[in-house]
């Protein structure tokens, strides 16, 4: 395994992800049928539709553990319509049934991750959309699922809940990508965590705490709350989050 995926898949991430989990367990055991249908952060969508769409996301990174594991498909994998379909379905169950659902999917990714050889950690595997990355990386996207998620059910756990090092981790891969893609920043400052990222030629800076910082990135912050040398309504607006790592691991359709 390399010092890069070994750092990634190590037991910190893994125990990261688990006591992400646990949180959002917690927050969810206390849902009545009634909470449960109340509107989420997220429009459209209720508390239930959140809690669904985070246990399919979480079999879905189960799947991809097992196909780096083996490099078989583990049964057919679900698209796009099928999983809206899931989530429909699921979002609809009662409370108790919705919090074994998630409480068995987040199992699963545990027992999985205790199951991986070190060498399938680096095996590269598929995103539904496309894009590629190795393995380890199922990991961080797990534990920014869950971190994300739980706040979208809007019950208190809020950018302020967000563990620093998962802060740390989700700038950097947000605003690396951002600056491969030109985004119109000068400079990114988290002033809680010391970290400064220098990112365009041209525009202006912002400064902020960490977990503002990624708020406002993730579309979960308005502008407002950061500091800036120019006015908030100025500032770009910050494209669909999250988005494929750039420079990444490539594409399924740039192998041909």
């Amino acid at each position: 395994m390399s010092e890069l995926a070994a750092c990634h898949a190590g037991g910190d991430r893994i125990e990261d992800v688990r006591r992400s989990g646990d949180r959002l367990l917690r927050t969810a055991a206390g849902l009545s049928d009634a909470g449960l249908r109340a509107p989420s952060e997220l429009p459209g969508w209720t508390r239930a539709h959140v809690l669904a769409h985070v246990a399919h996301s979480v079999d879905a990174y189960v799947w991809l553990m097992r196909l780096a594991h083996t490099g078989r498909e583990p049964g057919p994998r679900a698209n796009t319509a099928t999983l809206s379909a899931a989530i429909e379905r699921d979002a609809a169950l009662s409370a108790d049934r919705l919090l074994a659902r998630l409480r068995e999917s987040l199992d699963r990714f545990t027992a999985q991750t205790r199951e991986m050889p070190a060498p399938a950690w680096d095996r590269p595997v598929a995103a539904l959309a496309g894009w590629r990355h190795p393995a380890w990386y199922i990991l961080l996207r797990c534990l920014r699922e869950l971190e994300t998620h739980h706040l979208d059910l809007g019950l208190g756990h809020g950018t302020e809940q967000w563990p620093d090092s998962y802060v740390s981790w989700a700038l950097d891969d947000t605003l690396s990508t951002l600056r491969t893609q030109g985004f119109p920043l000068a400079s990114v400052t988290a002033v809680d965590l010391g970290r400064r990222w220098s990112m365009a030629a041209e525009g202006p800076s912002v400064a902020g705490a960490g977990h503002q910082v990624l708020g406002w990135l993730s579309g979960r912050t308005p502008a407002g709350v950061l500091t800036t040398d120019s006015p908030a309504p100025l500032l770009p607006a910050p494209p669909a989050w999250p988005q494929p790592p750039l420079p990444g691991w490539g594409r399924v359709d740039d192998e041909g």
